[in-house]
């Protein structure tokens, strides 16, 4: 009997924390509120962008946040736009006034694309890793 309670505690608890797994999400940009507007542009994937004038280097960052009560969605959306205010930060610093390539990844999940990224999302948290390429783009 002790080993049949035993393993029906050990059952409730896998099916339990089975509920807790991070999920990796793909979600459109587009919701996250247009990045390549502001004074440092942000261009996601291969986007069409102004020539190149002079690259300064590449940057990666990784934002977790608490989700709170906010949707898995909405905690992603509120991830990138950490991560991207860290890219704009990142080439203010370094005098640029664009990221360019930018990618999304999670763990081993990478995102190169202009109209969807990539997140992983708990039911506690939301996470995220940017990279991209930190230039100074014509003014036209």
């Amino acid at each position: 009997m002790k080993k049949l309670c035993g393993l029906a505690g050990l059952g409730l608890l896998a099916a339990a924390l089975s509920g807790c797994a991070t999920q990796v999400k793909s979600l459109p940009l587009a919701a996250a509120g247009g990045e390549s507007r502001g004074d440092v542009q942000v261009y996601f994937g291969q986007q069409d962008h102004p020539a190149v004038q002079r690259q300064v280097g590449s940057v990666s960052y990784s934002v977790r946040i608490a989700r709170q009560v906010a949707s898995p969605e909405e905690a992603c959306h509120k991830a990138l736009t950490e991560a991207v205010q860290k890219l704009r930060n990142a080439a203010r610093e370094r005098h640029a006034n664009a990221v360019i390539d930018v990618s999304t990844r999670f763990h081993s999940t990478e995102t190169n694309s202009s109209t969807d990224f990539t997140c992983g999302v708990s039911p506690s948290a939301a996470a995220l890793a940017v990279k991209g390429q930190l230039v100074v783009l014509d003014s036209n």
